[in-house]
């Protein structure tokens, strides 16, 4: 059963902002390596598009085996600092150096340069799960408040709007800086950059949640591994969550991946990658309150639902823009930014209820293994929009390059660029649509066994 909302807030200012900065971390590194590793492989290694997106896909897979086991640990952790927090720091030790090698190795192409990038790419996926896992896990541990948790997350998509600045507007900038569609050099420069941004950002996390509070956590969940995901997955409301979740993070890291042959192959101008953006960004700091409001109107499946609607609507909308130009296409990113800023509140906020109900019904503590899971299987889902973005690519006939030796792409590379950005992405945004009718937990005590819809 789910406390009824009391109305009277239980974080402090401090803490919901120490809190949130870790978005910083957690946005940054989703965004990046997802906007640029694909195009920094196979146009500036010649790493052919197929195993690009193997490269960016694999590392991940291994998310379904750490993340678990990161979020079991932390459940079990005993230490003056808490059961989470020792885990961003030793987030924040690994994370920062393992980014920098992937965007930094020795002059390298085609398969040796693939292999390097994957082995620093699987390291950087290790260190970034130490922060994630934990870190996903303390918002259901600081309240048992219903509406609370969707206030306090409104301070998280604050920091992620601010992140998305910097991964999709900034760093597109830095490695655009020579003018010429970007060099070794400049991608080393954004590197370098973007890895003093997650360690600011996971010190500021880890610092700033130390006066958290651990509202009526329970103790550990004394039993397997096996026996507590066979728990997760025997909650209905958890498992149609997890399920549109990786519908949505599939169809962003598609749009991710695309973006910059989007602006270069289609809008013909690689830097409008950072305008874009920035015409997201904008919803994702403006549009907190609204959705906040939307919620506790209509609920937080009702809010979700709409939200996903404006995601993939404004999607599908830019494969028109080859007809209407560069103005129609950051339209229609308006619409993808107001929708992606509800889908990306609802979702963490409905997952803390999840594991708050779960910890009042059961009497233990497992939001490590509910966020490790989740995360795991996010992650891996979600590796394969680079993945199918690269195999759409191959099918139109992309003809991988070096900085050096750029090539004119075909007419089915292109058209193929276009329908891996909008259609396909927007397709599996509706069916994440139709997997939230199917979510059933709400406030005023409806238990999540009662979620099956």
């Amino acid at each position: 059963m789910i406390a009824k909302p009391s109305g009277v807030p239980t974080v402090s200012r401090g803490v919901r902002l120490g809190y949130g900065v870790g978005s910083f971390c957690t946005a940054t590194f989703n965004a990046v390596p997802g906007l640029l590793l694909l195009y920094y492989m196979t146009n500036f290694l010649a790493v052919p598009a197929w195993l690009a997106g193997t490269v960016v896909a694999a590392p991940k897979v291994w998310d379904l085996v750490i993340n678990p086991l990161v979020g079991r640990w932390s459940d079990r952790t005993t230490s003056r600092l808490g059961p989470r927090r020792p885990w961003l720091l030793a987030g924040a030790c690994t994370l920062p150096v393992a980014f920098f090698l992937v965007f930094a190795g020795p002059p390298l192409t085609g398969l040796q340069a693939a292999l390097y990038v994957g082995a620093c790419f699987m390291g950087a996926a290790t260190a970034y799960a130490l922060f994630e896992v934990p870190y996903k896990a303390m918002p259901a541990e600081m309240t048992d408040d219903y509406h609370e948790r969707t206030s306090l997350l409104q301070w998280r998509m604050v920091f992620i709007g601010a992140a998305t600045v910097i991964s999709g507007i900034v760093a597109p900038a830095i490695v655009n800086s020579d003018g010429a569609g970007g060099t070794l050099d400049s991608y080393r420069l954004m590197a370098v950059t973007i890895a003093v941004v997650l360690l600011a950002s996971m010190l500021g996390s880890f610092f700033g949640t130390a006066r958290a509070p651990m509202t009526g956590a329970p103790e550990p969940d004394a039993g397997s591994l096996r026996e507590q995901f066979a728990a997760a997955r025997g909650d209905s409301a958890f498992v149609w969550l997890l399920g549109l979740s990786c519908a949505q993070m599939a169809a962003v890291s598609m749009l991710l991946a695309g973006a910059p042959y989007f602006a270069s192959y289609i809008l013909g101008d690689p830097k409008a990658t950072s305008t874009l953006f920035a015409v997201i960004v904008g919803p994702m700091l403006l549009a907190m309150p609204a959705w906040v409001w939307l919620a506790k109107r209509y609920d937080k499946r009702g809010a979700m639902i709409l939200a996903g609607l404006l995601f993939g609507g404004g999607t599908l909308a830019a494969a028109a823009t080859p007809v209407f130009g560069s103005w129609y296409a950051h339209a229609a990113m308006l619409v993808v930014g107001m929708g992606y800023a509800g889908v990306q509140l609802l979702e963490f906020s409905m997952l803390a209820d999840v594991i708050a109900a779960d910890a009042e019904r059961t009497g233990k503590r497992r939001a490590g293994v509910f966020t490790g899971l989740w995360t795991a299987i996010e992650s891996g889902v979600s590796s394969f929009g680079a993945l199918i973005f690269g195999g759409v690519l191959s099918l139109g006939g992309f003809l991988e390059s070096e900085a050096s030796r750029p090539v004119r792409q075909p007419d089915g590379a292109v058209t193929a660029i276009l329908i891996g950005e909008t259609a396909v992405p927007a397709l599996v945004l509706f069916l994440a649509v139709l997997m939230t009718l199917k979510y059933r937990l709400r406030p005023g005590g409806v238990p999540a066994s009662s979620a099956s819809g």
